[in-house]
């Protein structure tokens, strides 16, 4: 498809859902509030206002259905998402750089057990948790990354390490967790990353290879045919309180869920806060992608309270006063993972990409994200072909994408406070929010 018929195809399509940060009175409880901001929206004509500042969030992109999500799961998901979105807000309202601002929402994101980062990071084939993260500064071009580090409570904040206080730009593992050490930040237990909720879904993920035989190989490994495959820790005894640290190299055995934990099936049950107005899906349609690549076994994790598929990453976007762009990314990859398996959120140009035009965070089957350099491919569609970043953003997620059989969503930022969130599942957890400070949280594709 050549990029003038796109230009036309899209143009129309997203003229309803471009979107400026403005004040747009999106956060009410009430119905009426919500129809009202759901047209504010959609309309055709640009706020009136031009914004100076904002900041844009995900939460993870996959099939995430309303049946399957409680009201007290979804409240408490959309409570952690406003929480992050306000977090970041307190940051820019100070005259903050971008950076602060993606970073500090992003660890609040990473703190909670709700989604894969961080606390809430899903368990590898080992039994153990596999973090990644990436930051980039857009005013600078600088970067940082790690890669499968395994105690590192706060992934995103070792990444700005990288970026900062090293020459280079991605650290992994054991090396990783010797530099963080080397700056002060100390390591956690992996006690501090068990969640009852990941360690079932690796369960069923485990069950459900056994049933079907050992997976294919990936593309460019060798075959396992004969050998033994790598067999999941048996899950230990916790560690006890107050345990030394954990040495980098050594991951910890994860700790055996107490006699009193919830059953699978029982989530919790948080209050429910008011139900904010949905965003706009910027014209997704449900992927219908097309055969995986051959050697491609990967799957999106399965959440053990609702069923769903979903590819869990946490990102940010922020724009500051100064007009600087900045963007971040963390991820604890995919349940069942083998073989130090690193996706598209550490992977610069992939995952996470910021340069002083555009900023974008990505959320996705990452093998796809990775061989179409989707950050940076939006990015330079709106440095070379001058297209309006909602329509970059949403021609390379809902047709180069999905033509290749690739999945997940974007969030996204220009220098003008423009902002994208195409995603081609039917759902992704994300929020915006501007100057006004009135946060805007949307998890579903239709309102």
């Amino acid at each position: 498809m050549s990029p003038s018929f796109s230009s036309r195809m899209h143009r129309g399509l997203l003229a309803s859902t471009a979107l400026l940060l403005a004040p747009l009175g999106c956060a009410t409880s009430s119905q009426a509030g919500a129809a009202r901001d759901e047209a504010a929206l959609r309309t055709d004509e640009p706020p009136r206002v031009k914004p100076k500042w904002g900041l844009v969030i995900h939460g993870g992109a996959g099939v995430i259905s309303r049946e399957n999500l409680t009201p007290e799961r979804e409240a408490a998901m959309r409570a952690a998402l406003t929480q992050a979105l306000q977090a970041g807000h307190a940051v820019l309202a100070k005259g903050g750089r971008s950076m602060d601002a993606v970073t500090a929402a992003i660890r609040v994101m990473e703190d909670s057990p709700y989604f894969n980062a961080g606390k809430g990071a899903v368990f590898n084939h080992d039994g153990v948790n596999e973090l990644d993260a990436a930051v980039m500064d857009g005013k600078t071009r600088m970067a940082g990354a790690v890669a499968g580090v395994h105690h590192i409570q706060n992934p995103i904040d070792l990444a700005r390490l990288v970026m900062e206080k090293s020459p280079h730009v991605m650290m992994v593992g054991d090396g990783a967790e010797a530099f963080a050490q080397s700056q002060g930040m100390p390591l956690v237990d992996a006690k501090y990353f068990y969640t009852e909720e990941r360690w079932q879904g690796l369960q069923r993920a485990l069950e459900q290879e056994k049933a079907k035989g050992a997976p294919p190989a990936e593309q460019g490994q060798p075959s396992t045919q004969g050998l033994s495959p790598a067999q999941p820790s048996a899950p230990g005894q916790p560690p006890a309180q107050g345990a030394s640290p954990a040495t980098p190299g050594q991951p910890l055995t994860p700790a055996q869920p107490p006699a009193s934990a919830p059953q699978p099936g029982q989530p919790a049950t948080p209050a429910q806060p008011s139900s904010p107005a949905q965003l706009p899906t910027q014209g997704a349609t449900p992927a219908t992608p097309s055969q995986p690549q051959p050697g491609s076994s990967l799957t999106p994790g399965v959440d053990p309270i609702t069923g769903d598929h979903k590819f869990g990453t946490v990102g940010a976007v922020a724009l500051d006063m100064e007009g600087n762009l900045a963007a971040g990314t963390s991820t604890g990859g995919m349940t069942n993972k083998r073989f130090g398996r690193v996706g598209d959120a550490p992977i610069i140009g992939a995952g996470t990409y910021a340069d002083e035009r555009c900023a974008v965070s990505a959320t996705g089957h990452g093998e796809f994200f990775i061989r179409y350099t989707v950050a940076r491919d939006i990015c330079a569609r709106v440095e070379y072909q001058d297209l309006p970043l909602p329509e970059a953003a949403s021609y390379v997620i809902n047709d180069v994408l999905v033509k290749a059989g690739g999945e997940g969503g974007v969030i996204a930022m220009d220098r003008q406070g423009h902002v994208a969130m195409p995603f081609n599942s039917s759902g992704m957890y994300r929020g915006y929010i501007s100057e006004d400070g009135t946060p805007t949280v949307a998890i579903f594709q239709q309102p």
